[in-house]
């Protein structure tokens, strides 16, 4: 097989981040999200371009998971990232987030995901890798923010993964 000089692995990750774009665009125009839906968005916080107080900085030293559900305000959507109120422990703050630092999109009310192999600041450079699996009920892990609802159950989802697609080495 011949190299991938297209990279249609980064293609392939651009245009599910511009899924994420297109869907956080939607909500700023309305101010709000339609029907049941919500959003766990995982980030580095490391990132360049990402913007959050030192004090989450400091708590959240290599990644964070927000919710984005009830109660959030001045969403504002670029081509290369978004800028969104939300409040932690009844402190308001305002977090700008580049779409290239998100490692995770979740939308638990429809079990859809995707997930972003972005490395951190202190792993290798290696290609990037994009899957999509599901999460159990309740599942959540100690970088992720606190929701600003209540766990619902979740049903299986489908897995998508581009590996199929990939070259094999």
């Amino acid at each position: 097989m011949g190299q991938d000089h297209i990279r249609y692995d980064i293609l392939a990750q651009d245009a599910l981040r511009g899924v994420i774009r297109k869907v956080l665009t939607e909500v700023a125009a309305t101010g709000r999200l339609p029907g049941d839906h919500h959003f766990f968005i995982t980030f580095l916080t490391g990132a360049p371009g990402v913007r959050i107080s030192q004090h989450l900085k400091a708590k959240y030293a290599e990644q964070m998971t927000i919710v984005v559900q009830h109660q959030f305000w001045d969403l504002k959507v670029t081509d290369s990232q978004f800028e969104i109120g939300l409040s932690f422990s009844d402190t308001p703050e305002k977090l700008v987030i580049p779409f290239n630092a998100i490692r995770g999109f979740y939308d638990p009310s429809v079990n859809f995901e995707l997930e972003f192999d972005v490395p951190l600041a202190d792993e290798e450079e290696e290609s990037a890798e994009i899957t999509a699996y599901p999460l159990t009920a309740g599942e959540r892990t100690e970088d992720q923010a606190e929701p600003t609802a209540g766990d619902e159950e979740k049903k299986p989802a489908s897995v998508v993964s581009l590996d199929a697609f990939r070259k094999k080495q």
